[in-house]
């Protein structure tokens, strides 16, 4: 954000200033001040605030008209900056198609499978993982609806019909999201080569992968490019809180029911081979991770 340090507290206090005087200057006067603020040095980025008078052309009881140059704004507008740090809270959709994707067993806190690294215990499988994720990015101010029913069940093949049907639902119904997140874990071979966890203060966490699906052979497409957009915003986001933290984007052929609205993620939260504990710690640093990367896309938008 600019305005950092000492130059952009000395900006701030030169435009506050001048903000008194426009309300002092257009008490006494039918003028509607304006105050321009230009960069002098692209190098300090230095603002030098300078202020006008135009004719007031509306009643004081009506809304006053839009200035549109981005650079000047009437003085009872906030400038955009502060903007920036009061932006609405996102609205989130978290699921789990595959609802009964489990982790790694441990000695001292065994589960029932279904079978081999799945669960209906929801303490252990992808509803605990999506409950710390919605949690967290509460905390953070977001608005998060948590749907965990079960879309495995009677057959997983057809798990991603099911959560259409739940998509479609809720969309029908009225409900809009600025990001829909269906939350797996991946599931990997003994023998890959692909790392399970990076180390953080001293404790292993597993690692994260974004997959956006192009929807190649079907009628109905996701906007695929713009989900990879966000795709790497996230990614990139996880692997500047820790190198390797997050996986490459992987993008497929499948359509992943991310055609249901404007920003449709799937989040591959670590794997079949680790623990569910190591998946637990790298939750706080994917929370931020999303919401720096919607703070990015949406404000592009």
């Amino acid at each position: 954000m600019e305005g950092g340090g000492f130059m952009g507290r000395r900006r701030n206090i030169v435009a506050a200033l001048l903000m008194v005087l426009c309300l002092a200057w257009s008490a006494f006067n039918s003028t509607t001040c304006l105050l321009t603020l230009t960069r002098q040095n692209a190098d300090d980025q230095e603002a030098v605030a300078v202020f006008s008078s135009v004719e007031s052309t509306f009643d004081p009881k009506e809304t006053p008209p839009l200035v549109e140059s981005a650079e000047t704004f009437r003085v009872e507008v906030i400038t955009h900056e502060a903007a920036l740090e009061s932006k609405s809270p996102y609205r989130i959709l978290i699921y789990h198609t595959h609802t009964w994707e489990a982790y790694e067993q441990v000695p001292d806190a065994p589960y029932v499978e279904t079978e081999k690294w799945r669960s209906k215990d929801e303490t252990v499988n992808m509803v605990a993982v999506g409950k710390a994720l919605a949690s967290t990015l509460s905390a953070l101010g977001c608005n998060v609806v948590h749907d965990t029913t079960a879309f495995e069940p009677p057959d997983l093949s057809d798990a991603y019909d099911r959560s259409l049907t739940m998509l479609t639902s809720r969309k029908n119904s009225g409900e809009t999201y600025d990001l829909y997140l269906d939350v797996h874990r991946d599931g990997i071979a003994s023998t890959s080569t692909i790392k399970r966890t990076v180390t953080i203060g001293g404790e292993k966490v597993a690692r994260f992968m974004v997959l956006v699906g192009k929807g190649t052979y079907y009628n109905e497409k996701p906007d695929w490019e713009t989900n990879f957009q966000l795709a790497e915003m996230v990614t990139d986001a996880l692997n500047q809180q820790c190198d390797s933290l997050c996986r490459d984007v992987k993008v497929k052929t499948g359509r992943y029911n991310q055609h249901i609205g404007p920003l449709c993620l799937l989040l591959e939260c670590g794997t079949n081979e680790n623990t569910l504990e190591e998946v637990l710690r790298g939750i706080p640093y994917l929370a931020d991770a999303l919401v720096e990367a919607l703070d990015k896309a949406l404000q592009n938008n």
